[in-house]
Protein backbone atom coordinates (compact mmCIF):
# COMPACT_ATOMS: atom_id res chain seq x y z
CA UNK A 1 0.00 0.00 0.00
CA UNK A 2 1.35 3.44 -0.92
CA UNK A 3 1.75 6.08 1.81
CA UNK A 4 -1.00 8.27 0.34
CA UNK A 5 -3.38 5.32 0.09
CA UNK A 6 -2.54 4.44 3.68
CA UNK A 7 -3.32 7.96 4.88
CA UNK A 8 -6.59 7.95 2.97
CA UNK A 9 -7.69 4.51 4.19
CA UNK A 10 -6.49 5.09 7.75
CA UNK A 11 -8.31 8.41 7.99
CA UNK A 12 -11.43 6.92 6.42
CA UNK A 13 -11.48 4.22 9.09
CA UNK A 14 -10.76 6.76 11.83
CA UNK A 15 -13.73 8.90 10.83
CA UNK A 16 -16.01 5.96 10.08
CA UNK A 17 -15.57 4.71 13.65
CA UNK A 18 -15.32 8.13 15.29
CA UNK A 19 -18.28 9.77 13.60
CA UNK A 20 -20.04 6.41 13.87
CA UNK A 21 -19.98 6.47 17.66
CA UNK A 22 -21.35 10.02 17.68
CA UNK A 23 -24.19 8.88 15.43
CA UNK A 24 -24.86 5.95 17.74
CA UNK A 25 -25.03 8.23 20.78
CA UNK A 26 -26.96 11.27 19.47
CA UNK A 27 -29.30 10.03 16.75
CA UNK A 28 -32.81 8.84 17.51
CA UNK A 29 -33.66 5.14 18.06
CA UNK A 30 -30.09 3.78 17.93
CA UNK A 31 -28.96 1.02 20.29
CA UNK A 32 -26.51 3.42 21.91
CA UNK A 33 -28.76 6.47 22.18
CA UNK A 34 -27.75 8.81 25.03
CA UNK A 35 -24.95 6.48 26.20
CA UNK A 36 -22.77 9.48 26.98
CA UNK A 37 -19.39 11.13 26.79
CA UNK A 38 -17.38 8.16 28.06
CA UNK A 39 -18.66 6.06 25.17
CA UNK A 40 -17.81 8.80 22.66
CA UNK A 41 -14.27 9.43 23.95
CA UNK A 42 -13.48 5.74 24.31
CA UNK A 43 -14.61 4.90 20.79
CA UNK A 44 -12.70 7.85 19.32
CA UNK A 45 -9.55 6.62 21.06
CA UNK A 46 -10.09 3.12 19.71
CA UNK A 47 -10.77 4.58 16.27
CA UNK A 48 -7.34 6.20 16.40
CA UNK A 49 -5.83 2.86 17.40
CA UNK A 50 -7.41 1.07 14.42
CA UNK A 51 -6.50 3.80 11.95
CA UNK A 52 -2.90 3.88 13.13
CA UNK A 53 -2.52 0.09 13.00
CA UNK A 54 -3.78 0.04 9.40
CA UNK A 55 -1.84 3.02 8.07
CA UNK A 56 1.28 2.86 10.24
CA UNK A 57 3.39 0.38 8.26
CA UNK A 58 2.97 2.29 4.98
CA UNK A 59 2.78 5.97 5.92
CA UNK A 60 3.54 6.40 9.61
CA UNK A 61 -0.17 7.02 10.22
CA UNK A 62 -0.38 10.77 10.65
CA UNK A 63 -4.14 10.82 9.86
CA UNK A 64 -4.16 14.48 10.81
CA UNK A 65 -2.85 17.60 9.00
CA UNK A 66 -1.80 19.12 12.34
CA UNK A 67 0.39 16.09 13.03
CA UNK A 68 1.86 16.23 9.53
CA UNK A 69 2.57 19.96 9.87
CA UNK A 70 4.08 19.57 13.33
CA UNK A 71 6.35 16.75 12.24
CA UNK A 72 7.46 18.69 9.16
CA UNK A 73 8.26 21.77 11.23
CA UNK A 74 10.18 19.62 13.70
CA UNK A 75 12.26 18.21 10.85
CA UNK A 76 10.86 14.69 11.13
CA UNK A 77 8.96 14.60 7.83
CA UNK A 78 10.09 15.74 4.39
CA UNK A 79 8.18 18.89 3.37
CA UNK A 80 7.50 17.64 -0.15
CA UNK A 81 5.36 14.85 1.29
CA UNK A 82 3.05 17.08 3.29
CA UNK A 83 0.60 18.31 0.59
CA UNK A 84 -0.20 14.77 -0.54
CA UNK A 85 -0.61 13.55 3.02
CA UNK A 86 -2.98 16.38 3.91
CA UNK A 87 -5.05 15.92 0.75
CA UNK A 88 -5.39 12.19 1.45
CA UNK A 89 -6.42 12.89 5.05
CA UNK A 90 -9.10 15.39 4.04
CA UNK A 91 -10.47 12.98 1.44
CA UNK A 92 -10.55 10.21 4.01
CA UNK A 93 -12.48 12.44 6.40
CA UNK A 94 -15.07 13.14 3.73
CA UNK A 95 -15.52 9.51 2.72
CA UNK A 96 -15.57 8.15 6.27
CA UNK A 97 -18.32 10.53 7.33
CA UNK A 98 -20.35 9.86 4.17
CA UNK A 99 -20.25 6.16 5.01
CA UNK A 100 -21.60 6.92 8.48
CA UNK A 101 -24.53 8.75 6.90
CA UNK A 102 -25.28 5.75 4.68
CA UNK A 103 -25.15 3.31 7.59
CA UNK A 104 -27.26 5.47 9.91
CA UNK A 105 -29.58 6.96 7.29
CA UNK A 106 -32.77 5.66 8.90
CA UNK A 107 -31.73 7.26 12.19
CA UNK A 108 -30.81 10.54 10.52
CA UNK A 109 -34.28 10.56 8.98
CA UNK A 110 -35.94 9.98 12.36
CA UNK A 111 -33.88 12.65 14.17
CA UNK A 112 -35.56 16.05 14.00
CA UNK A 113 -32.88 18.33 15.52
CA UNK A 114 -30.50 19.66 12.80
CA UNK A 115 -27.70 20.32 15.29
CA UNK A 116 -27.65 16.67 16.34
CA UNK A 117 -27.25 15.66 12.72
CA UNK A 118 -24.42 18.15 12.30
CA UNK A 119 -22.75 16.87 15.48
CA UNK A 120 -22.25 13.50 13.82
CA UNK A 121 -20.07 15.14 11.17
CA UNK A 122 -18.13 17.88 12.93
CA UNK A 123 -17.45 19.63 16.20
CA UNK A 124 -19.13 22.61 17.80
CA UNK A 125 -18.61 24.57 21.01
CA UNK A 126 -20.51 23.89 24.22
CA UNK A 127 -20.39 27.67 24.79
CA UNK A 128 -19.79 29.80 21.71
CA UNK A 129 -16.85 32.06 22.54
CA UNK A 130 -14.50 32.06 19.58
CA UNK A 131 -11.30 33.18 21.34
CA UNK A 132 -11.67 30.53 24.03
CA UNK A 133 -12.89 27.94 21.54
CA UNK A 134 -9.77 28.58 19.46
CA UNK A 135 -7.57 28.35 22.56
CA UNK A 136 -9.12 24.99 23.47
CA UNK A 137 -8.28 23.58 20.04
CA UNK A 138 -4.76 25.01 20.15
CA UNK A 139 -3.98 23.56 23.57
CA UNK A 140 -5.53 20.16 22.86
CA UNK A 141 -3.57 19.79 19.64
CA UNK A 142 -0.37 21.08 21.21
CA UNK A 143 -0.62 18.30 23.80
CA UNK A 144 -1.30 15.76 21.05
CA UNK A 145 1.52 16.69 18.69
CA UNK A 146 4.07 17.48 21.41
CA UNK A 147 3.54 14.04 22.94
CA UNK A 148 3.60 12.30 19.56
CA UNK A 149 6.99 13.87 18.92
CA UNK A 150 8.32 12.13 22.03
CA UNK A 151 6.81 8.70 21.43
CA UNK A 152 7.76 8.24 17.79
CA UNK A 153 10.96 7.52 15.96
CA UNK A 154 11.16 9.31 12.64
CA UNK A 155 12.36 7.88 9.38
CA UNK A 156 12.49 10.48 6.61
CA UNK A 157 12.79 9.35 3.02
CA UNK A 158 11.83 10.85 -0.31
CA UNK A 159 8.78 8.62 -0.62
CA UNK A 160 7.69 7.91 2.93
CA UNK A 161 7.07 9.83 6.13
CA UNK A 162 7.15 7.01 8.64
CA UNK A 163 7.20 8.09 12.26
CA UNK A 164 7.23 4.80 14.11
CA UNK A 165 3.46 4.51 14.61
CA UNK A 166 2.93 0.87 13.82
CA UNK A 167 0.88 -1.49 15.96
CA UNK A 168 3.12 -0.88 18.99
CA UNK A 169 2.95 2.90 18.70
CA UNK A 170 -0.81 2.82 18.15
CA UNK A 171 -1.69 2.14 21.77
CA UNK A 172 0.03 5.15 23.38
CA UNK A 173 -1.42 7.46 20.73
CA UNK A 174 -4.90 6.06 21.35
CA UNK A 175 -4.50 6.55 25.10
CA UNK A 176 -3.27 10.09 24.47
CA UNK A 177 -6.36 10.94 22.40
CA UNK A 178 -8.57 9.35 25.06
CA UNK A 179 -6.99 11.51 27.77
CA UNK A 180 -7.36 14.68 25.69
CA UNK A 181 -11.01 13.91 25.04
CA UNK A 182 -11.82 13.24 28.67
CA UNK A 183 -9.85 16.18 30.07
CA UNK A 184 -10.04 18.89 27.40
CA UNK A 185 -12.84 17.87 25.06
CA UNK A 186 -15.76 19.34 26.95
CA UNK A 187 -15.39 22.83 25.53
CA UNK A 188 -15.36 22.27 21.76
CA UNK A 189 -15.63 18.51 21.24
CA UNK A 190 -11.84 18.32 20.65
CA UNK A 191 -11.46 18.29 16.89
CA UNK A 192 -7.63 18.45 17.27
CA UNK A 193 -7.55 17.43 13.61
CA UNK A 194 -8.60 19.55 10.60
CA UNK A 195 -9.34 16.43 8.54
CA UNK A 196 -11.64 15.15 11.26
CA UNK A 197 -13.71 18.34 11.06
CA UNK A 198 -13.35 19.92 7.61
CA UNK A 199 -13.73 16.77 5.52
CA UNK A 200 -16.93 15.66 7.29
CA UNK A 201 -18.30 19.21 7.37
CA UNK A 202 -17.95 19.31 3.59
CA UNK A 203 -19.77 15.98 3.43
CA UNK A 204 -22.57 17.39 5.57
CA UNK A 205 -22.84 20.36 3.22
CA UNK A 206 -23.20 18.29 0.04
CA UNK A 207 -25.02 15.12 1.11
CA UNK A 208 -28.84 15.05 0.76
CA UNK A 209 -29.46 14.70 4.49
CA UNK A 210 -33.12 15.18 5.36
CA UNK A 211 -33.67 18.33 7.47
CA UNK A 212 -29.96 18.87 8.00
CA UNK A 213 -29.85 22.65 8.50
CA UNK A 214 -26.69 24.76 8.42
CA UNK A 215 -23.15 23.37 8.25
CA UNK A 216 -22.05 26.20 10.60
CA UNK A 217 -19.31 27.59 8.35
CA UNK A 218 -18.92 30.64 10.59
CA UNK A 219 -17.34 28.33 13.17
CA UNK A 220 -15.54 25.99 10.76
CA UNK A 221 -12.27 27.94 10.75
CA UNK A 222 -11.65 27.25 14.45
CA UNK A 223 -11.21 23.45 14.24
CA UNK A 224 -8.87 24.02 11.29
CA UNK A 225 -6.79 26.99 12.44
CA UNK A 226 -6.63 25.90 16.08
CA UNK A 227 -5.14 22.46 15.44
CA UNK A 228 -2.68 23.76 12.83
CA UNK A 229 -1.49 26.45 15.24
CA UNK A 230 -1.28 23.92 18.05
CA UNK A 231 0.77 21.56 15.89
CA UNK A 232 3.15 24.36 14.91
CA UNK A 233 3.58 25.44 18.54
CA UNK A 234 4.25 21.85 19.57
CA UNK A 235 7.00 21.58 16.97
CA UNK A 236 8.53 24.88 18.13
CA UNK A 237 8.47 23.77 21.76
CA UNK A 238 10.00 20.44 20.85
CA UNK A 239 12.84 22.15 18.97
CA UNK A 240 13.37 24.62 21.82
CA UNK A 241 13.67 21.89 24.40
CA UNK A 242 15.90 19.78 22.17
Amino acid sequence: MSPLAAEFIGTTILILLGDGVVANVVLKDTKGHNSGWMVVTTAWALAVFVGVVVAGPASGAHLNPAVTLGLALAGKVAWELTPGYIAAQLAGGFVGSALVWVLYKDHFDRTEEPLLKLAVFCTGPAIRNHPFNLLSEVVGTLVLVFTVLYITGAEITSTRAAIGLGSVGALPVALLVWAIGLALGGTTGYAINPARDLGPRLAHAVLPIRGKGSSEWSYAWIPVAGPLLGGALAAGLHLLLG
